[in-house]
C-alpha cells in the first residue's frame, strides 16, 4: 500500500497543491490540508474498487478536506467592522420591530409557529427542530421557510419596512395608523 500511496504522491501531489492553493489561498494551509488529503488516501486506498476512478476519488477526497479547512475556519473568524459597529439608530429600530413580531408570530398558523420559535428564537438548528417535532429534516425547512413567508406577509402588510445596504432592515414605517402590532 506504501508504494501505491507514493505513485500516487508522484502523479498527483503537484496538481492537487495548485488545486489547494487556488481554493484557500495559503501556502501554510494548503500543506496541511495535502498532508491531510494523503493521510485520509493512504488510510482508505483499500476502499478504491475501480481504479479508473481514482482521478474522481482523490479529487472528492481534496474538495472534502478542503471543506473542512473552511469549516474549521468559520468559528474562528471575528465580526466584520459593519456588524460590530452598528448604528444605534440602526440597533433600536431592531430592537422595535423584535417586538413587533412577537404578535404576528402568535397569528402565523401551527404547525409554522412552533417551527419558527424552535429555530428562530431559541436558536435549534433544522434538523433539531425536526427531531424534536418528529418529522423530516426537509419537512422542517419546508415549515421554517414557510413560516417565514407567512410572517412577512403579515409584516409587509402591516409595515414599510426600510433596508440597509446589506438587506438588513434598518427601519420601518406603520402602514396603517391603527396597527395593533406595532
Amino acid at each position: 500500500m506504501l508504494g501505491q500511496t507514493e505513485t500516487i504522491w508522484n502523479e498527483f501531489s503537484e496538481h492537487l497543491r495548485a488545486f489547494i492553493l487556488k481554493r484557500v489561498r495559503d501556502e501554510e494551509a494548503t500543506a496541511d490540508i495535502l498532508q491531510d488529503v494523503f493521510i485520509k488516501i493512504h488510510s482508505n486506498a483499500a476502499s478504491l474498487r475501480h481504479s479508473e476512478k481514482l482521478r474522481a476519488w482523490i479529487y472528492q477526497i481534496t474538495r472534502n478536506a478542503i471543506n473542512d479547512y473552511y469549516r474549521r475556519q468559520k468559528p474562528m473568524q471575528e465580526l466584520s467592522e459593519e456588524i460590530v459597529a452598528l448604528e444605534p439608530n440602526e440597533t433600536e429600530a431592531l430592537v422595535e420591530l423584535a417586538k413587533c413580531v412577537q404578535p404576528f408570530l402568535k397569528k402565523v398558523p401551527e404547525p409554522y409557529r412552533e417551527t419558527l420559535v424552535l429555530s428562530e428564537l431559541q436558536g435549534l438548528t433544522q434538523k433539531e427542530v425536526a427531531q424534536r417535532q418528529g418529522i423530516s429534516l426537509s419537512g422542517a425547512k419546508s415549515r421554517v421557510q414557510r413560516g417565514r413567508a407567512k410572517l412577512k406577509e403579515m409584516l409587509v402588510e402591516c409595515c414599510a419596512l426600510e433596508f440597509d445596504h446589506r438587506g438588513s432592515v434598518a427601519g420601518y414605517v406603520p402602514r396603517k395608523d391603527d396597527c395593533q402590532a406595532c
